[in-house]
C-alpha cells in the first residue's frame, strides 16, 4: 500500500517538473499547442515568494488565453535586479511552486535583465505584465503587436508583494503583510 502511495505522489511531481522546460522543450511544446490552435499566454517575473498577488495575477493573465508560459527570472538575474539579499527562494523551489499551480502551463528561465530573448523565441500571442506598465513600454510589446498579438498590462492587487512578505519578516512577523 505504502509503495502505490508514493508512485502516485510521484507521478503527480512528474506532471509538475514536465512543466518545466528548457527553451528547446518549450519551443516542441508551443509547436504542438498552436498546431491545436490553441492561444499562448506569456508573462514574465522573479515570482520569489509566491503570495496572493500572485495568484490573482496569473489566474487573469491565463483567462486571455489557453495557455500560460512563464518566463522566470533565474536567481543571478534577481540578484541584479533586486539586490544580494534576492531571491528568498532557490531556482528549482519557485520553478516548481509555479509549475504546480493548476493555471500555469509551462515555466521556462532566462538569466538576462529582460525577457526580450525569450519572447522572440516564444513568440506569445499575448504579452502580460503586471503593474501600471503602459503596453508600449513592456519588454517585447513591439514584436507581439508585429505579429498581430496583443500586449496586457493586469492591475496589481494592492498590499500584496513580496518586498512587504520580507519586510514583515524582518520586523518579526508582526502586523499585516500591506503595513
Amino acid at each position: 500500500m505504502l509503495k502505490h502511495n508514493i508512485s502516485v505522489q510521484m507521478a503527480a511531481f512528474d506532471h509538475i517538473e514536465q512543466k518545466i522546460q528548457t527553451l528547446t522543450q518549450l519551443q516542441q511544446t508551443l509547436t504542438r499547442w498552436r498546431a491545436g490552435g490553441e492561444r499562448v499566454v506569456f508573462t514574465n517575473g522573479c515570482f520569489d515568494i509566491l503570495h496572493y498577488g500572485h495568484l490573482h495575477y496569473l489566474a487573469q493573465a491565463r483567462d486571455l488565453g489557453n495557455r500560460l508560459v512563464i518566463g522566470l527570472n533565474s536567481a543571478a538575474s534577481v540578484r541584479r535586479l533586486k539586490g544580494p539579499a534576492r531571491p528568498i527562494n532557490d531556482d528549482a523551489t519557485r520553478a516548481h511552486l509555479l509549475a504546480a499551480l493548476e493555471i500555469v502551463d509551462a515555466v521556462t528561465f532566462f538569466g538576462e535583465d529582460t525577457p526580450l530573448d525569450l519572447i522572440r523565441a516564444v513568440q506569445p500571442d499575448v504579452l502580460v505584465k503586471g503593474g501600471d506598465w503602459k503596453p508600449a513600454q513592456i519588454v517585447g510589446s513591439d514584436l507581439v503587436l508585429a505579429r498581430g498579438g496583443s500586449v496586457r498590462s493586469l492591475p496589481f492587487v494592492e498590499g500584496y508583494s513580496t518586498t512587504n512578505i520580507e519586510q514583515k519578516i524582518l520586523k518579526g512577523g508582526s502586523g499585516p503583510v500591506d503595513s
